[in-house]
């Protein structure tokens, strides 16, 4: 049987990332300490970046199925030593029983996927962040609901965070309104795909009207640090802070993927406010990850 891989949200249908989002509450609501289906099973993860979340949700996520976590670095591998990564993979593959990367280019997921004989997950590349996105969905879904035919609002840099986020509105069916500078706006072949759920705003106010949920990340992201002060004037004027949030429904919700640069793209009284769900959100990682392990391995 081939592997079944998480690359990106559009690897899966909309009915089984609907499954996994309901299993993610289930897992969370009502744990079974006793639930063990990884015993036995190896997770390998290559980080190319440094990590909090990513690396403990995974790990801990292993660790409570029964299984077992192996952190690999390029330092520490030949992958930092020029081995071809279609061989890394299928040396890999061969030992382990899912590999999960966060890495910086997102060719290199792809062609571990290409190569693995075991499901292949996206930790986080330069144009993806799905697993970020199967916490946001399941963080909605426990506050407010099914998502669909809802209003998301991004505001930022058009980046990994927001390419996923177009993919979601593809797969969850909601609208997605985007503000950002048209410098860094998303890819447009990715923006195409999406047909009318997606709409562009020249402000963050504009793009917040009656918004549900606005989201947005930092405005460097990790490898950009060069373009810092560049960004800093370009997105300026696309900080999510109380005006923005006024501008969305009285019930609209903030998320972050973290970590946040208070008085950059958010104002602390948004990420520190009522509104704000950046922890639930941040924990909800362990949740959906644990879900899409026992999706892909234990088919």
């Amino acid at each position: 049987m081939q592997p079944r891989h998480f690359t990106s949200l559009l690897d899966l249908t909309s009915a089984e990332l609907y499954a996994l989002i309901l299993r993610a509450i289930e897992l969370k609501t009502k744990p079974n300490l006793d639930y063990r289906p990884l015993k036995g099973r190896v997770l390998a993860m290559i980080f190319e970046k440094s990590s909090t979340r990513t690396r403990i949700s995974f790990e801990v996520a292993m660790a409570q199925f029964g299984g077992t976590a192996l952190f690999l670095s390029p330092r520490d591998t030949q992958l930092g030593r020029g081995e071809p990564l279609e061989d890394s993979a299928k040396v890999i593959s061969s030992m382990v029983d899912c590999i999960m990367l966060r890495t910086n280019s997102h060719e290199t997921v792809a062609t571990f996927a290409l190569h693995s004989r075991v499901p292949v997950i996206n930790g986080l590349t330069d144009w993806q962040h799905p697993c970020q996105l199967l916490a946001d969905i399941q963080t909605y879904f426990e506050l407010r609901g099914d998502i669909a035919g809802k209003t998301v609002t991004w505001i930022g840099d058009g980046n990994n965070m927001c390419h996923s986020y177009i993919h979601a509105a593809q797969q969850f069916d909601f609208k997605l309104n985007i503000a950002c500078p048209d410098s860094y706006r998303p890819d447009q072949a990715i923006v195409d795909a999406a047909g009318d759920r997606v709409r562009f705003f020249a402000s963050p106010e504009q793009a917040a009207s009656q918004a549900e949920l606005v989201v947005t990340d930092v405005w460097a992201s990790m490898g950009q640090e060069d373009e810092q002060k560049n960004r800093e004037i370009a997105f300026r004027n696309f900080q999510v802070n109380a005006q923005v949030m006024q501008a969305a429904r009285a019930d609209a919700i903030f998320m972050h993927c973290l970590p946040a640069h208070r008085g950059e793209e958010v104002s602390a009284d948004v990420i520190d406010g009522p509104q704000s769900v950046v922890f639930i959100e941040a924990e909800n990682r362990l949740h959906a990850q644990k879900a899409l392990l026992e999706f892909l391995i234990c088919r």
